[in-house]
């Protein structure tokens, strides 16, 4: 029963745009290419390997002024494509660097949506945030929305030293988007209600029924 459930709360967790709303090209000489994104827009393509085997795409839109850089988790029915114009109005009202990436399954990024391979998938983009842009813990605020709230709160809880967390939307666990159960299962997915607790840097919660 309890894997039976576990599966039916991750089939109700992923639905990746279908079919996907963008391509990475390569140029002459190599360079990765988002398309419809020029480079007057300053945004840099990476293609990461993750521990789960597969290969996800990464876009890391550059402030000239940034102090701090968002780690964006988005939700569960878009891709990288339709984010733009977002991050684009982020990146100027708030003066930050924006690092997003596609989920395993999603846009170009390669193998099958999965709760254990959204944490692979964030820990890439962390570690490529790290040895590409020498981004520090302290200047790094972590943003999950919906389903993104999931790979957030799994590496927020495993960093000591970030500035900050926003959970838009989030869910409690996977089994209480579709039960009012008051506990915890063991095959219940995306346990956030429980990993919240071992994150210690100020979160903000926006939320509205």
């Amino acid at each position: 029963m309890g894997n039976v459930t576990s599966n039916v709360a991750a089939k109700f967790a992923f639905f990746p745009p279908d079919p996907r709303t963008y391509d990475v090209l390569k140029d002459e000489g190599g360079k990765l290419l988002f398309s419809g994104v020029t480079a007057d827009k300053n945004m840099d393509v990476h293609m990461l390997d993750t521990k789960g085997g597969n290969k996800i795409v990464a876009t890391f839109w550059k402030h000239p002024f940034a102090r701090f850089t968002l780690l964006y988790s988005h939700g569960n029915a878009a891709d990288l494509g339709q984010m733009q114009e977002l991050f684009i109005e982020l990146r100027a009202h708030l003066r930050v660097n924006i690092m997003s990436y596609d989920y395993s399954g999603y846009g170009a990024s390669s193998g099958k949506p999965s709760e254990f391979n959204t944490y692979h998938d964030i820990e890439a983009v962390f570690n490529c945030l790290k040895s590409e842009y020498g981004i520090k813990q302290e200047d790094l605020i972590l943003y999950g929305q919906s389903v993104g709230s999931g790979p957030t709160l799994h590496l927020a809880a495993r960093l000591q030293k970030l500035r900050g967390v926003v959970l838009h939307s989030a869910i409690l666990s996977g089994i209480r988007v579709l039960y009012p159960v008051k506990m915890t299962f063991w095959f219940d997915i995306f346990k956030n209600i429980d990993k919240i607790r071992q994150v210690n840097c100020p979160v903000l919660v926006i939320h509205n029924d």
